[in-house]
């Protein structure tokens, strides 16, 4: 069965109620392509997702951009992932590079904050990703696999993860990775799923591409057979993101 492309929206830490309002309005108002070529998830700031999740069309998914690695209590400021069931929130990002460079989390870390969500019933984004000094020292692979590996020792189903490989030194840098070098990563790391975890696994798990990922490069990535969809960040406050939904075609006619 072929793998159905995935389009997040990581807004990150951006908006006001009114900016909101208008984001999730031009979602609704968009012309794309149907459920069954694209899967849409958007992930706006915490206070914002009752509101979202309110408005936004039934076709298109909220997710959280990160939950605690347990149940709830004395943790403060924390969210956690029984909260988000408690909100209807099906989907949350964990791992982003962001909150493994700036908050210093590790990857057993995020294992466990991958594990506690999915056995709470959330679906995971799984985030995975290499520093410029990393992909210069040639250590691209063994980064990425590292970071895969804490989490496919801590989870046995991977039906409700989709990775999201983002080089760390395309992020809001304008810089991409080119299609090749996406194509690359994701088909060794593919390839690790295969010979670590499990074949089945190898061919259903969506992996999808992160890193300034704009209206104008999305087709050409999403043509590449390993890249199954794309995290956008910045694009995805901005009109090109519907482009983006769009570039799903690319692949279902592949």
């Amino acid at each position: 069965m072929a793998r159905k492309f995935f389009v997040g929206g990581n807004w990150k830490c951006n908006g006001t109620s009114e900016e909101v309002k208008k984001i999730v309005t031009s979602l609704n108002d968009a012309e794309v392509p149907s459920t069954d070529i694209v899967e849409v998830v958007v992930s706006p700031p915490y206070v914002f997702l009752p509101l979202v999740k309110s408005l936004l069309r039934p076709d298109f998914q909220v997710a959280a951009q990160n939950c605690w690695v347990k149940k709830g209590g004395a943790f403060t400021g924390e969210i956690s992932a029984e909260m988000l069931i408690n909100l209807d929130i099906p989907w949350v990002i964990l791992g982003h590079s962001e909150r493994r460079l700036l908050l210093g989390e590790a990857n057993e870390f995020v294992g466990d904050k991958v594990a506690y969500a999915l056995s709470k019933g959330l679906k995971v984004i799984a985030c995975v990703g290499e520093t410029l000094e990393q992909r210069e020292a040639g250590a691209t692979m063994d980064v990425v696999a590292a970071q895969t590996k804490a989490i496919a020792d801590r989870i046995s189903d991977w039906t409700n993860v989709v990775v999201a490989y983002e080089p760390v030194w395309a992020i809001g840098t304008g810089k991409v990775a080119t299609p090749a070098q996406a194509q690359e990563v994701h088909s060794v790391l593919r390839k690790w799923l295969h010979e670590n975890v499990s074949a089945q696994v190898a061919e259903s798990t969506r992996i999808i591409y992160g890193g300034s990922v704009n209206g104008a490069n999305c087709k050409e990535l999403a043509a590449k057979p390993d890249v199954d969809g794309f995290l956008v960040g910045g694009a995805s406050l901005k009109p090109e993101f519907v482009d983006i939904i769009k570039s799903a075609t690319t692949k279902s006619s592949a």
